[in-house]
């Protein structure tokens, strides 16, 4: 019979090789061995257990939103979100208040409302300001002991309270962000963008396995019935300088073009919605404003994925749309010769319903995810902090890195 941990009890080994032992010595021997096997497992049941290897907790992070994006300096804040309801991320101190500026383990700066309008920068940590009657003690005492003192409290105090991430925010084009030049270097620890190669990459969405029917968009081919119309196009800036523009005007002279929005000879979107009004066509133009390594808007992700469109795309090259969604999910403008062959391309997919339904296998094994903005890149940075650990680093170079 084995003992609980494994230990066969070798009874065979208590003979003698001469003649062996009496029975009554025998019998001794192995209840005394029978009980020294007990004794033992009794006090095993008594040994204190080894900790259990339990998840632990996320430390506490506390993150200031210096602007409410968009809503400029003197907008009103709105209530931080749920990290844990909206993200299922705990351990989060979303704040508001400036005056939780020295709390902070990382601060938010939105850019275009860091370059838009005066400076409005936190003020520099540990420095007390001295009176002008103090400078001018100094001045007049000594003028190089005065100069070495001011340098030796600005090296001492640094631009943040010590182990604070200053974290640079952006979900524009390197062409749609202005002022960036003009940020010094080593300013900000982190960045914050669209673009994969961020410290805290947040893109406008994602696809992510499917694992429920009620997932967005539903699995199955859209209904082709319900498709009126060839090509929509939905665009709130019209520049005619733009690619999207000019390729538009070549792809229009071949296949009926359907465009919405403000302005010009473009229609008002229905009152039915952007998303209801594209689901009526059956290819969406997701062009983008420029074009730039990893700028994939939610031209691509919610106005054409969700709805139900085949996506035309005009943004960065197709390697680069395929490193986030299937080759087979989309049309990028880039696979044909001209305007005109990727038109006579759709007529040919509107007289064959069986190749169109190809663009549309992806959703049996994928949803998609639709970024939460500004809620989702706040709670994602803190996140970014209680991974990230106490590892120090900032950018030496932010325009460079953006712009290339």
């Amino acid at each position: 019979m084995g003992a609980p941990w494994g230990l066969v009890v070798p009874l065979h080994g208590l003979r003698r090789r001469a003649g062996g032992l009496p029975r009554t010595a025998s019998l001794l021997a192995a209840t005394s061995l029978v009980c020294m096997v007990l004794a033992t497992y009794a006090c095993w049941g008594q040994l204190q257990p080894l900790p259990s290897l339990s998840y632990a907790p996320p430390r506490p992070v506390g993150v200031l939103l210096w602007w409410e994006p968009f809503r400029g300096r003197d907008g009103t804040a709105r209530s931080p979100p749920d990290c844990w309801l909206r993200f299922n991320i705990s351990g989060c101190r979303l704040l508001t208040d400036r005056a939780a500026y020295g709390e902070a383990q990382a601060v938010l700066f939105h850019h275009r409302d860091l370059v838009k309008g005066p400076p409005d920068w936190p003020p520099p940590w540990g420095v007390s300001a001295r009176t002008a009657e103090e400078l001018e003690l100094q001045v007049l005492d000594d003028e190089e002991e005065a100069a070495a003192a001011a340098a030796e409290d600005l090296a001492a105090s640094g631009p943040r309270p010590p182990g604070q991430r200053w974290v640079w925010m952006n979900f524009e084009s390197p062409s749609h962000s202005p002022g960036l030049r003009s940020l010094a270097d080593n300013l900000f620890n982190w960045t914050l963008s669209y673009r994969a190669d961020s410290d805290v990459f947040v893109p406008y969405g994602y696809l992510y396995p499917r694992t429920h029917p009620s997932d967005q968009p539903p699995g199955r081919v859209p209904p082709l019935a319900r498709k009126r119309g060839l090509v929509a196009w939905v665009v709130s800036n019209w520049d005619e300088r733009q690619a999207r523009v000019r390729y538009y005007h070549q792809l229009s002279q071949h296949v009926p073009v359907d465009v919405f929005g403000k302005g010009g000879q473009r229609r008002p979107v229905p009152d039915i919605g952007v998303l209801h009004t594209v689901a009526r066509y059956k290819f969406y133009l997701a062009f983008e404003n420029s074009q730039h390594l990893d700028y994939i808007t939610e031209k691509l992700w919610r106005n054409a994925f969700l709805t139900g469109a085949v996506p035309i795309v005009l943004g960065p090259d197709r390697a680069n749309y395929e490193r986030f969604v299937p080759r087979g999910a989309f049309i990028h403008v880039d696979d044909f010769p001209s305007a005109s062959s990727l038109a006579a391309y759709l007529l040919f997919l509107d007289r064959n319903p069986a190749v169109y339904r190809r663009y549309f296998t992806w959703r049996r094994r994928y949803a998609v995810h639709i970024t939460s903005f500004w809620d989702e890149p706040w709670c994602r940075a803190c996140q970014a902090v209680q991974r990230a650990g106490d590892r120090p680093q900032s950018m030496r170079n932010l325009a460079r890195w953006f712009e290339r």
